[in-house]
């Protein structure tokens, strides 16, 4: 095993917060089958995770699924809404926020972002609004891009956009929901992100800030929408055994296989991860289905107890991983500030799942390219595309090319960098020189003249 953990390259995702106890307890949990859904006693550990929620966010009510997709579905179809009503959102998101409105029935109408948050664009909001004729939208749903609440103001001397977020709302009669998937610790003024709209919802996903590789929460201080989530909740199932085994598998086979292959030849670490897909041990973090727009079967179900297990180990560790979160970013401030990039604003009350940057005039697929070639597996898919991942259908998911041009333009330019707990300042350090002494690149050229 300490031959693995050497050989293993620098990565940006791929179960990329676990370390030796998660993987120790997903290898225990494969042979306690009786644990893996809903145990016999009253004190399962899908309840303590829940009730966990509730007291680090000062909530009234949080309830579990198997994804944060199930999440935003539960609470979408408990809102009381019709058919084809419209729900706003920031374009650059993933299709994992898009597809659970499709699915339930209901139309997004796409708002462009903030170039210095990569956050919802108020400005554009508004327009967006005015522009829209018959049907007004009935929800607003805010995104916390990388860990930055939607709610900080974008530089020095702007007003913060929390007022005006929720005086558009009251305006225009919306429904506040916060996309939480990047953002569990992050706050606004003392105030837990997730507690400021009328619901909100979590994920738990391989390279979410805590992780049980799939997972997710919905939570809300409204009692009678309560009711409603729990009620969509008792209606649901819980995914099938195999499914349960895929997750339990993968931290395991990702950190003593398919890592330390990709450190030895990225095209042998991509063959076994494909192997793995198609047999398939493990699963995707997203399907084709859902690039197209589909549901797969696995969606909606309720939380398995087996990964509330490792949710909750995680859990435990969430301040140690900001911390160590917060410590690589100020290592990237420090470093990068002078090279030309737009880089993340400072937020004292932020997290940092991914460290983005925007690099202007340079090809990213290049930048890549020449990273993996010195083991550094930077793409998180978080890129190229307004919806991502790349290949997701644009088209299907009722984006409309040209109409965020902002967002195309920040999925055209970013690079995100790595900040989880298996990243060291070293490590840091050596993606910061490889950034620097890019063959060929404007940015070495820059770090040459400040040497």
């Amino acid at each position: 095993m300490s031959f693995c953990q050497y050989i293993k390259p620098i990565s940006i995702s791929l179960s990329p917060n676990t370390e030796k106890d998660d993987i120790f307890l997903a290898f225990k949990l494969i042979f306690q089958p009786w644990l893996w859904k809903n145990p016999s006693t009253s004190s399962g550990q899908v309840a303590d995770l829940e009730e966990e929620f509730k007291k680090y966010l000062g909530v009234k009510y949080a309830i579990s699924f198997n994804s944060g997709r199930s999440a935003l579905m539960a609470i979408l179809n408990s809102l009381g809404l019709n058919q084809d009503d419209e729900v706003l959102l920031q374009a650059f998101t993933c299709n994992a926020a898009v597809n659970p409105i499709l699915w339930s029935g209901l139309k997004p109408v796409y708002v462009d972002c903030n170039e210095e948050t990569l956050n919802i664009d108020i400005k554009d909001l508004k327009r967006t609004l005015q522009k829209i004729q018959g049907k007004k939208p009935k929800v607003l749903m805010v995104q916390h891009t990388f860990g930055l609440p939607a709610f900080a103001k974008a530089s020095e001397g702007k007003p913060a956009e929390m007022d005006e977020i929720l005086n558009v709302c009251q305006e225009n009669n919306l429904i506040l929901i916060e996309d939480c998937a990047h953002s569990l610790g992050a706050a606004y003024k003392g105030k837990r992100i997730g507690t400021f709209g009328q619901a909100a919802f979590f994920s738990f996903g391989r390279d979410k800030i805590i992780s049980s590789v799939y997972g997710g929460m919905a939570i809300t201080n409204d009692h009678s929408l309560a009711e409603k989530i729990r009620q969509f909740q008792g209606k649901l199932n819980y995914p099938s055994y195999y499914w349960i085994l895929q997750q339990l598998l993968h931290p395991i086979l990702v950190n003593y296989l398919i890592l330390p292959a990709y450190g030895l030849n990225q095209y042998l670490g991509r063959i076994l991860l494909g192997f793995f897909h198609v047999l398939p041990i493990l699963s995707k973090s997203v399907y084709k289905k859902e690039k197209d727009g589909k549901i797969p079967g696995y969606f909606p179900k309720k939380l398995p107890n087996a990964l509330a297990i490792l949710a909750l180990n995680q859990f435990k560790k969430l301040e140690k991983f900001i911390s160590h979160q917060r410590e690589i970013a100020k290592i990237y401030d420090e470093n990068l500030n002078e090279l030309g990039f737009i880089l993340p604003k400072e937020n004292l009350e932020r997290i940092y799942m991914r460290y983005p940057i925007l690099i202007e005039n340079e090809d990213t697929d290049k930048i890549l390219k020449m990273a993996r070639k010195k083991r550094l597996f930077l793409n998180d898919g978080w890129r190229k595309t307004p919806i991502v991942p790349p290949d997701t259908d644009q088209n299907k998911m009722q984006y409309l090319l040209g109409s965020c041009p902002k967002a195309e333009k920040i999925a055209k330019n970013i690079l995100n960098l790595p900040t989880h707990i298996n990243i060291s300042q070293k490590e840091a350090k050596k993606i910061i020189e490889f950034l620097k002494n890019m063959p060929g690149s404007e940015i070495s050229t820059a770090a040459g003249k400040q040497k």
